[in-house]
């Protein structure tokens, strides 16, 4: 299990990730992530409506109401353009994020590892 921490930056292009091709609600979403990251990662349901939230409020998602015809109608979100640029740069930044957090990592099994512990 990944702490939220390392990866609370990272939330919304996730979110964004999953809304490029089709619009969704909010469990869908959480659930899908969940598989997506092999249970590694669980979007705890606060953090993603907080999400919502926010990225509606900087215009880069849209709120909907379905038309379910049992029960409680649901909330879908879909990305806007403004969004989808949006989750362009945070590939790009995610890009050399990882190029900066490989200088710093050592992989156990490697030479390279052994070399630094001596």
């Amino acid at each position: 299990m990944i702490s939220s921490d390392v990866i609370r930056g990272y939330n919304d292009t996730m979110i964004l990730y999953l809304l490029l091709h089709e619009s969704s609600y909010g469990y869908e979403i959480s659930k899908k992530i969940r598989l997506l990251t092999e249970e590694k990662y669980t979007m705890k349901e606060t953090t993603l409506y907080s999400a919502f939230k926010r990225m509606e409020s900087n215009g880069l998602i849209e709120s909907y109401p379905g038309n379910e015809t049992n029960g409680k109608t649901r909330t879908y979100y879909r990305i806007t353009d403004k969004g989808r640029s949006y989750y362009r740069e945070k590939c790009k930044e995610w890009e050399i994020t990882q190029e900066v957090m490989e200088k710093f990592i050592i992989k156990e099994d490697t030479d390279e590892y052994n070399q630094k512990l001596s």
